[in-house]
């Protein structure tokens, strides 16, 4: 019964980590207000003047009722997913970043996802205690996965807000992939603590 709820774990957990990595994790949006739009354009065009032209300019901003201007239109558009995200931080040049995301985010889950089952599949010998102590020890890094995500999510909202500018209303929503994540993670961390390598006689 245990290496059934063991293998049933391990494989759903491998399951959801897919579409965890190649699924969105954050959509943002930014949209702007139209009459702020409009103002910024007249306060630029005003800053190359005079005060004389500046007076103008809003004058006949004021009269074409470019200041009550209802609606919005959408400034900023990103969808990432945590591939994507490695992806982007590989061009953008930060390669040791993009490294360590991969390896936290792709790599030590998949591995340690494979050893696991592996694991299970072996009969009891000295080599499956090894193994099983590796796992161990490869489990106690469990929550770098969480926080990697994390700093994922903040690393894609911290830069929506550096491009806003002031101007755009952010706003930001968590994708499927996020929970298809989160859900690997739990599910990754149930088949770790169902692993308990006993020394062989």
């Amino acid at each position: 019964m245990r290496l059934l709820i063991s293998l049933s774990s391990i494989l759903i957990a491998l399951a959801l980590l897919i579409p965890g990595v190649t699924q969105p994790v954050l959509s943002l949006e930014g949209k702007i207000a139209k009459s702020k739009l409009a103002a910024a354009g007249i306060e630029m065009l005003a800053d190359e003047g005079d005060g004389h032209t500046r007076n103008i300019l809003l004058m006949t901003s004021n009269l074409l009722g470019l200041d009550k201007l209802e609606g919005e239109i959408s400034a900023y558009e990103k969808t990432r997913s945590i591939w994507g995200t490695v992806d982007e931080l590989a061009s953008n040049q930060n390669y040791l970043v993009a490294l360590l995301v991969a390896l936290f985010s792709i790599v030590i889950p998949t591995i340690k996802l494979l050893l696991q089952l592996l694991y299970c599949l072996l009969p009891g010998n000295r080599f499956k205690y090894q193994l099983g102590s590796t796992i161990v020890a490869i489990s106690k890094w469990s929550m770098v996965d969480v926080f990697v995500i994390a700093l994922i999510v903040t690393y894609l909202a911290g830069n929506a807000n550096g491009e806003s500018g002031g101007l755009i209303t952010m706003n930001a929503q968590l994708g499927c992939g996020f929970w298809y994540f989160s859900g690997y993670c739990l599910f990754a961390i149930a088949a770790s603590s169902l692993i308990k390598p006993q020394k062989p006689s």
